[in-house]
């Protein structure tokens, strides 16, 4: 089972930048797809952006085109997103998420397994 951590959240100013980060521990995290999701307040979950395993290919739903960046690093269990042009509407709980040995892509967040706490991004106009 895997275990997931976020760090990196944190106010931010309108048109900042920040860099998000999951560390995994506990299982295999080169077999694990890994998704970011965040949650406004009292709106549903939404997905930002999916990598699989390898890192050999990527997904951002258009909240996050253009913007953000997903990126991993297997050998330090990492998964990274760098978000640039920050907006108010960004500000939310971002989550980070894994799916054991995925066929293909998943774009439903239901579809991953193992969820971390979550870390607070305020972004202030």
């Amino acid at each position: 089972q895997v275990q997931l951590v976020e760090s990196g959240g944190g106010v931010v100013q309108a048109g900042g930048s920040l860099r998000l980060s999951c560390t995994a521990s506990g299982g295999t995290f080169s077999r694990h797809d890994m998704v970011w999701v965040r949650q406004a307040q009292e709106k549903a979950r939404g997905l930002l952006a999916v990598i699989r395993r390898s890192g050999s290919s990527t997904y951002y739903a258009d909240s996050g085109k253009g913007r953000f960046t997903l990126s991993r690093d297997n050998a330090k269990n990492t998964v990274s997103l760098q978000m640039n042009s920050l907006k108010p509407e960004d500000t939310a709980v971002y989550y980070c998420a894994a799916r054991y040995n995925s066929i293909g892509v998943s774009t439903t967040t239901r579809a991953y397994d193992y969820w971390g706490q979550g870390t607070q991004v305020p972004v202030s106009s």
